[in-house]
């Protein structure tokens, strides 16, 4: 059995999750587990931003007017 001694002149009380120092730090664990969560969501939804959008367009019609150009319509 693994039993701790820890040393009484350390006063670990104060990390204890009803003082304020322990509610802190069980406040920031769950804010930055909630972003890691987010990140994750962000990332496997594999959304695009706006800007990305309008990049991805503007080559399409670029393409279709290269293609245009190489194959024009016969009349």
């Amino acid at each position: 059995m693994f039993i701790v001694s820890l040393n009484p002149a350390l006063d670990l009380k104060i990390f204890s999750p009803s003082e304020p120092v322990g509610l802190l730090i069980l406040f920031l664990g769950l804010i930055f587990s909630g972003m890691i969560f987010y990140i994750i969501y962000a990332v496997s939804t594999n959304k695009e931003s706006l800007e990305d959008k309008k990049i991805r367009t503007k080559k399409e019609t670029l393409q279709q007017e290269k293609i245009g150009k190489l194959f024009p319509k016969k009349k």
